[in-house]
């Protein structure tokens, strides 16, 4: 039986961790894994439950109970047997999601759920605590990151909004990621820091791709 690898590439909202992520597991053919997904499915449940943001006890239980999968190969979510991919994605769920994730029960109950996930398969998994957090010993830690300029125009080019409120979001989610008491947005020490600053999705990919050929001689490409 061929070793699991586990890629954790972490970084702050609109370093491009999403994007690569799933393009990296792609070429490898590992599963990919988005968290942030993990925490807008409770978020989700959370309001459609009409359970407060503000309720730690009943997010917890929440958090507990659901049954999140990620379907290989599409990149879609399940919450408890439904595919909620698009309906993970509203405006208001991120913001739900935003909230749910400060709470530090539902923080733990993620990172026992994506530890499973991890002991089942190899995968490229993304996030802001996976390599400091919840894989301290993946095989490959990547910390992404860009000038918050660049982070805002790419947040801008995928939402309506105007782009000084985005800045503000971002700002504000930067603060709360980096100053939580659980599990704060940091670069793991051994974590391979690339900032996608000035690069195109194809040059940090072939970048990225490198660092884990480098560290693994189970980094080969799919064959199709």
């Amino acid at each position: 039986m061929s070793k699991r690898i586990t890629v954790a590439i972490d970084g702050p909202a609109g370093a491009g961790k999403s994007t690569l992520a799933r393009r990296i597991a792609d070429k490898l053919g590992y599963l990919y894994i988005d968290t942030g997904a993990m925490y807008r499915a409770i978020g989700l449940w959370a309001v459609r439950a009409n359970v407060a943001l503000s309720d730690m006890h009943r997010l917890e239980q929440l958090a507990n109970e659901a049954r999140i999968e990620f379907v290989p190969g599409s990149g879609g979510v399940l919450l408890n047997g439904e595919d909620v991919t698009e309906a993970i994605r509203a405006p208001e769920i991120a913001e739900a999601a935003s909230k749910v994730s400060m709470v530090p029960a539902v923080r733990r109950a993620m990172v026992a759920k994506q530890r499973e996930i991890g002991e089942r398969a190899s995968v490229v998994m993304e996030g802001r605590d996976i390599g400091s957090v919840v894989f301290p010993d993946a095989t490959v830690k990547i910390f992404l990151d860009a000038r918050p300029e660049v982070r805002v125009e790419r947040r801008a080019g995928e939402s309506l909004l105007p782009p000084e409120i985005i800045a503000r979001q971002i700002s504000e989610r930067d603060q709360r990621d980096r100053t939580r008491p659980e599990s704060p947005l940091v670069q793991a020490p051994d974590a391979v820091y690339v900032d996608t600053t000035g690069l195109s999705v194809d040059d940090v990919e072939a970048a990225l791709l490198k660092i884990i050929r480098d560290r693994t001689s189970n980094g080969k490409e799919r064959t199709q």
